[in-house]
């Protein structure tokens, strides 16, 4: 049975390896094709602009083959550069064999580009012809040679390089000196450390421009690796921009532990301005002893470099940092301050959640306010026992931080204390925070906060009965409406006036309510004061508008049977908005009616186009074109025109 499995597998595997070498074979075979397809556009009259695209495909497609007519190439002035783009690409000696033997036959800016794809293609036998360019009376192909040998690397090419160095002119010794640097990279690469110092070396001390000089610089450091740390160090205390900056480049990319704490150490000898720079360069060392330097820097010192670093904490600190950023949180400067409390929000880790939490109970004064604030803003659920307990602080500052925290963290529990605080509390600003928190709870909670909040709905103190209605308007239900409409019949004048207004805007959030429609209705028709008339009557056509499950018809019909009511041009311009959503034959001949007021004419036109376009029921197109007509004709609205002759060449 064994060997039967085998036996499968076995050819399963050859059946694989045969699919493979088929496909293999097949994309060969039409690469082979398209290959002789490109080339024999080369070899044709085509234009030179086709040819050019041809040369872009044979990087991808071509191959030795490909070279014998890519090669001439080279001296066109208008295809040398594609052609190079293939050549570059193409594996193989025959590429490199071509623009090596196009070195002794170009010259001027065709030259330069053979030689740059030498470069690319680090052809070691091209080193010699290089050479000899090192001397070219054109600066430029001596330039591009030069920064070719550097590419390629090699004794040869550093001898022949720190020749030209010393001895070429100021306009070639910039390439030159490329040169040098690139070939010292390759001598780094393969761990030859010793000439690449060398070559580095003899750049710092050319007459070289300063780009040549700080990238030497940085090489000299980086290839002595710790025994670079004096020149390093020596380009942080620089006057010179350009080194500084070097510096600190460098000194995020030299490693070792010991370069880290040397550097630590020289935070404490910099100029004051400097100081944060190089710690910025610290932080980004991947090294255990960094966190130390940074924690050190956040403790004492400039307040430049303790800002700095305690915003360093944010992305390298942990739990090991709540300490020192506590203490900077609770100290007296400003600036110090926030920057701490922002790590200390952002700073990740369950630990320090638990951290903080554990400080909690025993701490007293700025301390006990910081973390209950950083409570709310970490959102750490677990803390809200000890928070709960800071509401009945002698402190009004902790107990305002409780208060803030539990507004964003707290739950329903959470309500009744806050409702507690309330009914002990006469201060106004207390009273503000605990309204906005009992706010923000209920609109979390819903309709768990309904019994700790009817309290205070029973209040005899007024300013609690309408933060407690507010509060149940956010729950909404029949509970919340039963209460509303208790203080509307029984309330004090103040509290009553506020429960019409939070019962005419319950539309706004929840329109289908149809208890609240009815409430609102009978408070239109029949209230005692007019202000209550008018908004129940607002908050009524409000409802009527936002209710979905009410039908056009019904729509109308309700405002048909309000009419008597709406006495002002603001409520009768309500209405209009509600038949212009209700496209039917009632609501088409009600606005006609309304139209007849000068107040709101020009509103009833709008409102008559909106709907008079739409096929209705019971209207035919006669009587939308006669409505359409009149508009055009008597509003003096250029849009409402515009759109009604619009709207009556589109009835046909």
């Amino acid at each position: 049975m064994i060997i039967n499995k085998r036996y499968s597998l076995w050819c399963v595997i050859l059946i694989m390896v045969a699919f493979s070498a088929v496909t293999i074979a097949q994309d060969r075979s039409a690469a082979n094709a398209k290959q002789r397809e490109l080339i024999a556009v080369l070899q044709s009259d085509a234009a030179k602009g086709e040819k050019a695209i041809t040369c872009k495909q044979l990087a991808i497609y071509g191959n030795e083959q490909s070279v014998p007519d890519l090669a001439p190439l080279l001296a066109d002035k208008e295809l040398s550069s594609w052609a190079r783009i293939a050549l570059e690409a193409i594996p193989g000696t025959a590429a490199d064999t071509a623009l090596r033997n196009a070195l002794g036959k170009l010259q001027g800016r065709l030259l330069v580009g053979a030689i740059n794809s030498i470069a690319v293609r680090r052809d070691v036998l091209a080193v010699d012809p290089l050479i000899l360019k090192l001397d070219d009376a054109d600066a430029s192909v001596a330039s591009a040679a030069a920064v070719a040998l550097g590419h390629i690397g090699g004794e040869k090419a550093a001898k022949a390089l720190t020749k030209s160095l010393a001895d070429a002119p100021p306009t070639v010794r910039s390439a030159a000196a490329e040169g040098c640097i690139l070939c010292a990279e390759r001598f780094l690469a393969s761990n030859d450390t010793a000439k690449a110092v060398n070559l580095y070396d003899t750049v710092r001390k050319a007459d070289v421009p300063d780009q040549r000089h700080l990238e030497a610089i940085r090489g000299a450091i980086l290839a002595r690796g710790s025994a670079g740390l004096p020149l390093l160090i020596e380009q942080l205390r620089s006057q010179d921009k350009k080194r500084l900056g070097i510096g600190l480049r460098t000194a995020r990319e030299l490693p070792g532990r010991n370069v880290t704490e040397a550097l630590a150490a020289e935070l404490d000898r910099l100029n004051a301005d400097r100081r944060p720079l190089l710690l910025l360069a610290l932080a980004d060392r991947s090294d255990s002893a960094v966190l130390p330097a940074v924690q050190k820097a956040a403790q004492s010192g400039p307040k430049d470099l303790r800002i700095t670093a305690i915003n360093i904490l944010i992305r390298l600190g942990d739990v090991s940092c709540v300490p020192i950023l506590l203490e900077a949180a609770t100290e007296s400067d400003a600036e110090l301050k926030q920057a701490a409390t922002e790590t200390l929000v952002r700073l990740p880790g369950k630990d320090v959640d638990a951290d903080l939490i554990a400080r909690l109970p025993q701490a007293r004064g700025k301390l006990q306010q910081l973390l209950i604030e950083l409570a709310g803003q970490r959102q750490i659920s677990k803390s809200l026992p000890a928070i709960v307990s800071s509401l009945q602080d002698n402190d009004s500052g902790i107990r305002g931080a409780a208060v803030g925290t539990i507004s964003i963290i707290g739950q329903d529990p959470e309500a009744a204390d806050l409702v507690k605080m309330l009914q002990k509390t006469k201060d106004v600003g207390e009273r503000a925070g605990i309204r906005k928190a009992l706010l923000a709870i209920t609109g979390r909670c819903g309709a768990k906060c309904i019994p700790h909040l009817k309290p205070l709905t029973k209040s005899s103190d007024n300013e609690l009965q309408i933060i407690g209605l507010r509060a149940l308007a956010i729950v909404g239900g029949s509970d919340a409406l039963a209460a509303v409409k208790s203080a509307i019949e029984t309330a004090e004048p103040t509290v009553q006036d506020e429960a019409v207004r939070i019962l005419s805007n319950w539309p706004s959030n929840r329109p289908e309510d149809s208890e609240a429609g009815q409430a609102l209705l009978t408070l239109a028709t029949s209230a005692k004061k007019m202000p209550h008339q008018v908004l129940a009557l607002r908050g009524y056509l409000q409802y009527i508008r936002g209710n979905k499950k009410l039908a056009n018809e019904q729509k109308v019909t309700k405002i048909k049977a309000l009419q008597a009511h709406i006495k002002r041009p603001e409520e009768t311009r309500q209405a209009i908005a509600v038949l212009g959503e209700a496209p039917s034959a009632s609501a088409l001949e009600l606005l006609t009616s309304l139209a007849e007021d000068p107040a709101v004419v020009e509103e009833a036109y709008s409102a008559i186009v909106q709907i008079a376009g739409k096929d209705i029921i019971g209207v035919s197109k006669d009587q939308r074109r006669k409505v359409l007509q009149t508009v055009a004709e008597k509003s003096k609205n250029d849009r409402t025109k515009q759109r009604a002759r619009k709207t009556l060449n589109g009835i046909r």
